[in-house]
C-alpha cells in the first residue's frame, strides 16, 4: 500500500487543530488505561493499523497485559474486563458506530453508573478524536511505525 499525502505537510493548520484536541484529551481526567482502551477499540472497529500499532504499544508501556489487549475486540465474551471498563467500551463502540443506532439509553445509563457527566463528555470527545485520527490515517495510507 503506497502512502498518500502527508496531512501535516499539506494542511498544517488542520493538523494543529487536531493536536489541540489531543492536548484536551491528554489533560482529561479519564484514567490513562481507559484512554488507551478507547483508542484501541475505536481503531479496531475502523481498521486503522497505524493507530492500533501506536496505542497497543502505549497500553503495554503503562502496564496493560497482552492478553487483555488481544481480547479487547471480544470484551463482551470474557471476564477479564471490569463492569466499568465494559461500560466505557460499549460507549466507545456506539459513538464510533453512531450511524447504526446512535448511543442507546442502556449504554448511556450504564456509563452514568461509573462516570460523572464531565467524564462522559471526555469519553465522547476522546472517541470522536481517535475516530478523526483513524480517518486521517486510513484515508492517507499512513504506514505503521516500526
Amino acid at each position: 500500500m503506497s502512502k498518500r499525502i502527508n496531512f501535516n505537510d499539506v494542511q498544517p493548520n488542520a493538523y494543529d487543530a487536531m493536536d489541540a484536541l489531543d492536548k484536551f484529551v491528554e489533560e482529561a481526567s479519564i484514567d490513562k488505561l481507559h484512554k488507551e482502551f478507547i483508542k484501541i477499540r475505536a481503531s479496531q472497529i475502523n481498521q486503522c493499523a497505524f493507530c492500533l500499532n501506536m496505542h497497543t504499544r502505549d497500553a503495554l508501556k503503562i502496564g496493560e497485559t497482552q492478553q487483555r489487549i488481544f481480547l479487547l475486540n471480544a470484551w463482551r465474551e470474557t471476564d477479564l474486563f471490569t463492569a466499568e471498563e465494559k461500560a466505557l467500551l460499549a460507549l466507545t463502540e456506539e459513538v464510533t458506530l453512531i450511524s447504526k443506532n446512535g448511543v442507546s439509553n442502556a449504554t448511556y445509563n450504564e456509563a452514568k453508573k461509573f462516570f460523572s457527566d464531565e467524564v462522559i463528555a471526555q469519553i465522547i470527545m476522546s472517541t470522536v478524536l481517535i475516530n478523526s485520527w483513524n480517518r486521517i490515517a486510513v484515508s492517507t495510507h499512513t504506514p505503521i511505525e516500526d
